[in-house]
Order: C-alpha cells, then sequence, then structure tokens
C-alpha cells in the first residue's frame, strides 16, 4: 500500500518498482500473492472437512452460512488482488468478471429478465464494478478499495461473528 498507487498510469510501473527498486519488495509481493493462495486452498479444505463431517447440520446451519459467506469473500479478495497490478492478466480478468456481471439474471443489462425489469447499460451491476462503461481508472480504483479496505472489514466483522457462533454452538465437533 505504500508503493502503490491504483492510476491506471502507474499501477504496473509501481509493480514493477516493488519488485526491483524496493529493498525485499520481490519478497514482500511474493509472500503476499502466495499467502493469498493459501488462505484460498486452506478455505476450501476447511469448508470441505465441514462438509464431509456434517459439521454444518442443526444447530449449526447459520455458521455455515457465514463460512459460505466468507468463502466467498476469500475469492472476492483473490479476485481484486488479481486485477491490481493492471497487466494483461488482470486487464482481461477484470474485462470478462464484469461481463459475466453483466449477464446476471436481473441485475446484469444482458442478462435474462433485463428488459423486463428496465435495466439500462448506466445501472447494471457491471456499471457499478467498474465506475462506469468502460474499463478505466475508476475500475481499478474500486477494486484497490475493495481489496485492502471493504473487504477486509466485512471479512473481519464475520469472522468474529464466525468464531463466537463457534464457541456459542459448542467448540468444534465432528458430525452431529
Amino acid at each position: 500500500m505504500f508503493y502503490y498507487v491504483p492510476d491506471v498510469n502507474r499501477a504496473y510501473a509501481d509493480m514493477i518498482d516493488l519488485m526491483y527498486a524496493v529493498p525485499f519488495g520481490r519478497f514482500l509481493r511474493n509472500s503476499h500473492r502466495w499467502a493469498g493462495h493459501a488462505m484460498v486452498i486452506t478455505v476450501c479444505f476447511h469448508m470441505l472437512r465441514v462438509f464431509l463431517t456434517g459439521s454444518y447440520k442443526a444447530p449449526r446451519q447459520f455458521n455455515w452460512l457465514l463460512g459460505v459467506m466468507l468463502l466467498v469473500l476469500t475469492l472476492l479478495l483473490s479476485f481484486t488482488g488479481y486485477l491490481l497490478p493492471w497487466d494483461q492478466l488482470g486487464y482481461w480478468a477484470i474485462t470478462v468478471g464484469t461481463n459475466m456481471g453483466g449477464a446476471t439474471p436481473f441485475i446484469g443489462y444482458q442478462g435474462p429478465f433485463a428488459e423486463l425489469l428496465g435495466v439500462k447499460i448506466n445501472s447494471d451491476i457491471r456499471f457499478a464494478l467498474l465506475g462506469g462503461t468502460q474499463i478505466d481508472a475508476p475500475a481499478l480504483l474500486r477494486a484497490y478499495v475493495w481489496h485492502c479496505i471493504a473487504i477486509p472489514i466485512i471479512a473481519g466483522g464475520l469472522m468474529i461473528l464466525h468464531f463466537w457462533r463457534i464457541r456459542k454452538d459448542g467448540g468444534i465437533s465432528g458430525p452431529l
């Protein structure tokens, strides 16, 4: 966050500077990236364990829903972080991701039922994600804010609630 500016003209250059000009910058960037990969893998394995042991059953259904929300937030953290270098991979990832949002039923301009509900190109979910109709500076800034501020705060709150529910429901157990 100290060496990166979410600007379309500087983002890639800042990433290169971080890797080659900042002391231990390559180590910091790669450790952040690998920790993100490890987090996704760990959360997926945790969800698999909870599913296979049946720990999602009563009285823990609400905690299972919290876990699913945390899984989605983990994947969103991974996705938004993927966009921040603003290289070809990030550009095409945001292109594909927001086009998927634009084709979403009910809330996407190109999705089913959009005409029925009167969804316009400047009022759908893709417009909200990009901050406009084109992939440009507002999209990068939004990805940065979501990655560095919004999703971590939301995930932190949900984790507190998740851990409290584990204690309230009797701790970690096997099948119920």
